[in-house]
């Protein structure tokens, strides 16, 4: 019913920025609620951020705060990751989720996802 394509992973120095972007097509994709996740090598997956329909409300794992700023353009079904001042630790397979309920940081409710873009931040 929803796909989602992520774009914009690569590879960046310690302290410099990346922008992701997720291209959301399907029924009524900009009705969802949007959430980014990541995982690392032999680690589990993990919450990153969430925006609401609106771009109302935005949510963050407490290890990206202040550094990362999740948004979205409805007109073009779109959802944005900026990170700035990545760290070797941000190294992982980033992922795109939509859910058609609230925003939540529990990849359960989350039943649409990409395939992912590899993000990798060397030192």
């Amino acid at each position: 019913q929803v796909q989602l394509v992520e774009s914009g992973g690569g590879l960046v120095q310690a302290g410099g920025s990346l922008r992701l972007s997720c291209a959301a097509s399907g029924r009524t994709s900009s009705s969802y609620s949007m959430g980014w996740f990541r995982q690392a090598p032999g680690k589990e997956r993990e919450f990153v951020a969430a925006i609401s329909w609106s771009g109302g409300s935005t949510y963050y794992a407490d290890s990206v705060k202040g550094r990362f700023t999740i948004s979205r353009d409805n007109a073009k079904n779109t959802v944005y990751l900026q990170m700035n001042s990545l760290k070797p630790e941000d190294t992982a397979v980033y992922y795109c989720a939509a859910t058609i309920s609230l925003p939540t940081t529990q990849e359960a409710r989350y039943p649409y996802w990409g395939q992912g873009t590899q993000v990798t931040v060397s030192s």
